[in-house]
C-alpha cells in the first residue's frame, strides 16, 4: 500500500486546483505565500499580517485547507502574523513526499514547520481535526508553542458518535451536491459557505488521504501539556457531549473552556465576532 497522499487521478487533481485558486481569491489581507520543507515533505504557507503579538499558526478542519480562514484572518492578523497551513497529507497546496506513521509524526510536522519560518514561538489555533493537530504538537513538541486554542476539539478527546462517522463516510463515498448540502446543514447548521468553499471542500474528496485520523488522546498525554490552553465548544455541536470533552481538559495547568449557547460545531461562523473576541483576548493575555 502506498503511504504517500495524492488525488485519485490528474482530473480530480486538475478540479481541486481549480477550485482551490478560486478560494484564494477571497483573501482579504495582504499576504506571502511560503514553501516550508520538513522530512515529511513540503508545507504550504500564507503568512499575514504584523505586529508585536507573538505568531499565530492555524491548522485547519478535515476536507480544509488554509485558505478556508480567509474570513477570520483580518482580525487575527490586526497585531501578529498569522500562519495558515495546508495540513501535509491533505488536499491542498503541501506536498507529502515522506509518510506520516502516527499521532507524533504530525507533532513534528508543526514544529518543522514553525521552526523552518524561523519562528522561536508561536500560538497554536487549531479547528476540529487541527485541533487535534494542535493538541498532538503541545503533547509532543512543546517548546516553540506559546499558548493553545482549540476550536471543537471533541474528536481530539473521546470518540465521536457512530452517528457522525456513518455521515462522515457516506459524504465522502458519495461526494455528490445533495449529499454534500444535507451533511453541511447537520454538521454545521446555520453555516453558509461560499460557492468558492463548498467547490473546494467538495472537490478535497478527490484525495485519498494516508495519514492516521484522529484518535482521542489519553490521559496520560493531556497531562504533558502545559502551554496555555483555551478550549471552545458550541452547546448544540453533533461531536459529542461537550461537557465530557470538556471535562478530561480537566488535567491540563492552565485551562480556560468556553462553551457557546446555541452554537453547533461551526461555532467559530456562527458566531464570528464573540468567538474572534475571546480568541484575541486570549492570546493577548499570553503574549
Amino acid at each position: 500500500m502506498n503511504d504517500i497522499g495524492g488525488f485519485k487521478d490528474p482530473r480530480a487533481r486538475d478540479r481541486f486546483e481549480r477550485a482551490y485558486a478560486a478560494l484564494a481569491e477571497l483573501w482579504p489581507a495582504e499576504s506571502t505565500v511560503i514553501d516550508v520543507p520538513t522530512r515529511f515533505g513540503t508545507t504550504r504557507v500564507r503568512r499575514s499580517g504584523t505586529g508585536g503579538g507573538l505568531p499565530l499558526v492555524l491548522l485547519h478542519p478535515l476536507a480544509g485547507n488554509g485558505l478556508g480562514w480567509h474570513p477570520f484572518v483580518a482580525e487575527l492578523a490586526a497585531d501578529r502574523a498569522v500562519l495558515a497551513l495546508d495540513t501535509i497529507g491533505t488536499a491542498g497546496a503541501s506536498v507529502q513526499t515522506a509518510p506520516v506513521r502516527d499521532a507524533e509524526d504530525y507533532a513534528v510536522w508543526v514544529d518543522e514547520v514553525i521552526a523552518g519560518l524561523g519562528i522561536e514561538r508561536a500560538h497554536l489555533l487549531g479547528y476540529s481535526e487541527g485541533a487535534w493537530h494542535a493538541a498532538l504538537a503541545a503533547v509532543h513538541r512543546p517548546t516553540r508553542i506559546a499558548a493553545l486554542v482549540l476550536g471543537e476539539p471533541g474528536s481530539a478527546l473521546a470518540r465521536p458518535p457512530l452517528g457522525v462517522l456513518a455521515r462522515m463516510i457516506w459524504v465522502g463515498v458519495v461526494p455528490t451536491a445533495g449529499n454534500f448540502a444535507r451533511f453541511e446543514e447537520w454538521m454545521t447548521p446555520g453555516v453558509n459557505l461560499t460557492d468558492e468553499e463548498k467547490a473546494c471542500a467538495k472537490a478535497s474528496f478527490g484525495y485519498r488521504r494516508r495519514i492516521p485520523w484522529v484518535t482521542p488522546l489519553a490521559d496520560a498525554d493531556l497531562e504533558k501539556i502545559t502551554a496555555p490552553t483555551l478550549a471552545l465548544f458550541g452547546s448544540e455541536t453533533v461531536m459529542g457531549d461537550p461537557q465530557v470533552a470538556a471535562a478530561r481538559l480537566r488535567v491540563l495547568v492552565d485551562l480556560e473552556v468556553q462553551t457557546y449557547e446555541g452554537a453547533g460545531h461551526g461555532l467559530l461562523w456562527q458566531r464570528r465576532d464573540e468567538v474572534l473576541a475571546d480568541i484575541r483576548d486570549f492570546l493577548r493575555r499570553h503574549d
